[in-house]
């Protein structure tokens, strides 16, 4: 047997197209919350691959799901349905508001799902104008071009125009704009119930209630893009839990599968009939050992014990970070909700999050950002509370390089 290529960070730049800019060093192994690098160093996990670990590394009952699953049967095209894939289904529709659910491999294709369903939808029920499409500034759906086109950041969809056509965007948590653009000829409004990317933000109750009632009254479908607030981020299973509002069409992804892309557009019955056979589609979506692996974690996630533990982390979290900005004032304020935690730099730091993580690297610690101003945590839901503390006195150190 051959001998494996001996890599570096050096080859990242040897090899790779060069749309990321990863850290220095390469991680080898995790377990739990903690990961190592080729050199053996030791880091806490606060980023938990952009809230996709859900359950951290190499859970081991996740592994045993996905080892089992392994030795049986990996993948079989869409011509043919498989056991995990409709357990996982039954799950989803048990735990929500939904009766009907699309698999695919990541939150953009659950959203591109999402956006074209809307449109058909609208189009099949003989208006040919009603093709509009609300998004809101600072929102990020994807990096497919509709989906980086309905998301409200220019800098990810500027330099491929032309972009598709009939998406207006208008301010985040703004309610009366909102009723400004939705109008009889608006197929959808999409909207995270926390914007991640773009700063941790949560929406206001009154906005989401009050983009129901516009799309209620003008016959547009309310689409929740859940793909980092869902399965548990929050500490309810979806934060549309906590609003008070049901969407026509929710997304998901990221922690579904605990670290195996998969992803979902889950909705109902009426309006699951648009999208009949042919009419949409995936080569991998909904395979077997992505299905078999998701249903293990998303069985151990929706739990009392686990939900209400994501509350009693943030509690963690929450002091530390107060002790860590009582000693060094460098936010200006701690927001979110469950362990989506963004922590907004005071004017003085503005633009340097990153790097304040790459010190946080270097203290062994990895954190992430939302946008220049703003460091954001999305931890294991289940990370441990020694963890926690070890972690932060990590990126405390990090902070006091940053504001000595």
């Amino acid at each position: 047997m051959e001998q494996p290529i001996a890599v570096t960070r050096q080859s990242f730049d040897d090899w790779m197209i060069p749309v990321y800019a990863p850290a220095d060093f390469i991680l080898v192994r995790g377990e739990g919350s903690q990961v190592w690098d080729q050199q053996g160093k030791s880091y806490i996990d606060f980023a938990g691959g952009i809230a996709v670990n859900a359950l951290g590394h190499a859970h081991p009952q996740v592994l045993a799901a996905l080892v089992e699953q392994a030795g049986k049967l990996w993948h079989l095209g869409n011509g043919y349905t498989n056991e995990p894939v409709l357990r996982l289904a039954k799950q989803l529709i048990d735990a929500t508001f939904a009766d009907k659910v699309f698999f695919c491999n990541s939150g953009a294709e659950a959203n591109e799902a999402a956006l074209k369903l809307a449109r058909k939808y609208a189009l099949d029920s003989g208006n040919r104008e009603k093709n509009q499409i609300v998004a809101f500034n600072n929102a990020f759906h994807g990096r497919t071009l509709f989906t980086v086109s309905a998301g409200g950041q220019p800098k990810y969809s500027q330099d491929f125009a032309p972009l598709p056509g009939g998406i207006t965007h208008t301010p985040f948590n703004d309610l009366a704009a909102a009723a400004q653009v939705i109008n009889d000829r608006t197929c959808a409004v999409i909207v995270e119930p926390i914007q991640g990317e773009g700063g941790v933000v949560p929406a206001q109750p009154q906005f989401l209630q009050g983009l129901r009632e516009l799309c209620d009254r003008h016959g547009a479908l309310l689409i929740f893009d859940e793909v980092q607030t869902g399965v548990g981020r929050t500490g309810s299973l979806y934060a549309y839990m906590n609003y008070g509002v049901v969407p026509d069409v929710l997304t998901t992804a990221k922690a579904l599968g605990g670290g195996f892309p998969i992803g979902a557009m889950i909705t109902t019955d009426h309006l699951a009939k648009t999208l009949g056979v042919g009419t949409h589609g995936t080569t991998y979506g909904g395979n077997p050992l992505a299905a078999a692996v998701a249903g293990v974690v998303f069985s151990l996630i929706n739990t009392p014990e686990v939900l209400d533990g994501v509350k009693q982390r943030l509690e963690w979290f929450i002091a530390g970070l107060t002790e860590i900005n009582l000693q060094y004032p460098i936010f200006s304020e701690i927001r979110g909700a469950g362990l989506l935690i963004g922590c907004a730099l005071n004017p003085e730091y503005a633009g340097r999050a990153k790097q304040i993580t790459q010190l946080a690297n270097e203290e062994g610690v990895i954190a992430l950002i939302a946008g220049p101003d703003v460091v954001r945590f999305t931890p294991s839901l289940i990370i441990p509370e020694q963890d926690v503390k070890e972690g932060l006195a990590r990126f405390a150190r990090a902070v006091a390089r940053i504001c000595s």
